[in-house]
């Protein structure tokens, strides 16, 4: 990896369906700064995004670029997955004057910033302790769900693997998820975790714990789901953000269970951020650790949510060589 030249700044980006997180570090190790989210629907692409960003903060003379970006990362071509954006790798690097542009699926990031989390970045949930250089996952709602691994290589490198867990199929794991399936069956040939586990997926949740309620749906969103949840003011609303946090805890020990993560399951996203406390007294771990026969396993390993700020900007910073100090 490339170490960058101490007054030269690099451009650090974390891209979702919603928002385009932007910000600057210097190779010497210091923090991270000048970090500013912009809407991604005001722009048409990531170039066009970048350059607000960069006219914001003074427009500094950028060479190198890390961006993370909600979006499997297999061709020059990108097409976004939950917005409309979509662009060329090499275009862009040549619209914006890049000598390099480093281009990362998000939860590839998130997992390289893994192994620098510690102390109050992280907050457990339930017992366990890592076992040490044995593999890590990540995994968390925002607009869809993300996923990914950390392994350690042969030479001692922790290794990202970026993947698409998001989209396996949903598995309900009682009568009342089955129900729930069938009714996400009407509208979708196909239903992914992220149609019940992400923002998406708290508002399909609580319509189709509507319809088997009987009641009438209203046209809420996921933030309106979450906030009426919490305030315990609509029954639909508690079960269907209970119903995610157990949902999430089943995805959780089915990466766990097959990626042998016995580093620790690591939770992000925007999603889970905003629940403060709820999130620990949830359903969560409980469904993590209901494997049958493999209980006893799955308690033994830690369960974290990420508390630390923008860390898939840290683990941009860190794919391109550049360890930032911590505020």
């Amino acid at each position: 990896m490339n170490t960058l030249h101490i007054s030269t700044p690099c451009l650090l980006g974390d891209i979702g369906g919603t928002n385009a997180r932007f910000a600057l570090v210097h190779g010497d190790g210091s923090p991270i700064t000048h970090d500013i989210t912009l809407p991604t629907g005001q722009f048409a692409d990531l170039a066009g995004a970048a350059q607000a960003y960069l006219a914001r903060v003074g427009q500094p003379a950028v060479s190198q670029a890390c961006i993370a970006i909600a979006n499997p990362i297999d061709s020059d071509a990108l097409k976004m997955t939950n917005n409309h954006w979509q662009f060329s790798i090499e275009a862009t690097r040549q619209a914006l004057g890049l000598e390099q542009l480093l281009m990362l699926n998000d939860w590839e990031a998130m997992a390289m910033a893994a192994p620098a989390l510690s102390g109050d970045d992280l907050e457990q949930i339930g017992s366990g302790e890592p076992v040490p250089n044995a593999p890590k996952g990540l995994i968390g709602p925002g607009t869809g769900l993300g996923v990914s691994s950390l392994v350690r290589s042969r030479r001692g490198d922790w290794v990202p693997i970026a993947g698409e867990g998001g989209h396996v199929s949903l598995a309900p794991t009682c009568e009342r998820e089955a129900d729930i399936l069938r009714i996400l069956w009407r509208n979708h040939t196909h239903v992914s975790a992220e149609r019940a586990i992400s923002g998406m997926g708290l508002e399909n949740l609580y319509r189709a714990i509507c319809v088997l309620n009987g009641t009438e749906a209203e046209s809420l969103v996921a933030a309106q789901v979450t906030e009426r949840a919490l305030a315990a003011s609509d029954v639909a609303c508690e079960e269907a953000l209970d119903r995610m946090c157990r949902l999430l805890g089943n995805a959780a020990a089915n990466l766990a269970v097959t990626l042998g993560a016995r580093g620790g399951i690591f939770i992000g996203g925007g999603v889970i951020g905003r629940l403060g406390d709820y999130f620990a007294q949830s359903g969560f771990r409980a469904a993590f650790e209901a494997k049958g026969r493999f209980e006893n396993y799955m308690k033994r390993i830690p369960t974290y949510v990420i508390r630390v700020e923008q860390p898939a900007l840290i683990g941009c910073a860190m794919a391109l060589g550049v360890q930032p100090a911590r505020r």
